[in-house]
């Protein structure tokens, strides 16, 4: 069942003398429990159509239905709470808060949905483990690696139970060994709690991995294609 449709989507930036069509006729259903993988070229869309599927961007033209709600129709307090309760974030810079713990950090999602005490400690324990970290639990975000950091950020998507998680360029900043053990993390999300992923990278190591490959050219849809899931 697709969880984000996305129909004849365009996006034209014209704040300047020429205007900018970033994306251009893009139609596409991902369904629950995919590990996709948007890719292209620097210019091509790939951020745009991120931003666009995650609610931080709005259509020029077109439209977009996520876990059956029309984004057109939320006004910008309403996508705000909407992004809060069904979308998961992980950026490239991380973007934690850095005077707060790891757990701070993941806690922090469930202060916001007015989460109880117990529900929170619950969730937020299980996230850490699940992702290696409750031995870090207390530590700041400024005594973790950039893996770990970037593992954390992981949990704190995932605390809201979200619809599907947005991961642009998660591995951008990470060696080789951190990448691979934050790429199994997701995989063994995706496979165990049919988390959805999907990314936006230039990362060969995430494209390996990936099993839809959805790729832009110009802010269009240039190639989609599917892998057999593993085993």
């Amino acid at each position: 069942m697709a969880v984000i449709q996305l129909r004849s989507v365009h996006k034209i930036y014209d704040h300047s003398a020429v205007p900018v069509h970033a994306l251009s006729d893009v139609t596409l259903d991902i369904d629950g429990g995919e590990f996709t993988a948007i890719v292209g070229p620097s210019g091509s869309g790939k951020t745009t159509l991120l931003n666009i599927i995650g609610g931080l961007d709005q259509p020029t033209r077109g439209s977009i239905v996520i876990a059956d709600t029309d984004l057109a129709g939320l006004s910008r307090g309403e996508r705000v709470e909407f992004r809060l309760r069904h979308i998961g974030f992980v950026f490239q810079a991380y973007n934690l808060i850095p005077v707060l713990t790891a757990e701070e950090n993941v806690e922090f999602i469930l202060l916001l949905q007015g989460r109880k005490p117990t529900e929170r400690r619950r969730i937020v324990t299980e996230l850490l483990e699940a992702v290696g970290l409750a031995d870090k639990r207390s530590n700041t975000i400024n005594q973790l690696s950039g893996g770990q950091q970037q593992r954390v950020a992981v949990a704190r998507a995932l605390a809201s139970d979200p619809a599907f998680v947005l991961a642009d360029e998660p591995t951008a900043n990470l060696d080789s060994g951190s990448a691979a053990m934050l790429l199994d993390i997701m995989e063994r999300l995706n496979n165990e709690r049919r988390t959805t992923f999907v990314f936006s990278t230039h990362d060969p190591r995430v494209v390996d991995r990936a099993r839809r490959v959805i790729r832009l050219v110009d802010g269009a849809l240039a190639e989609d294609v599917e892998r057999p899931s593993p085993g």
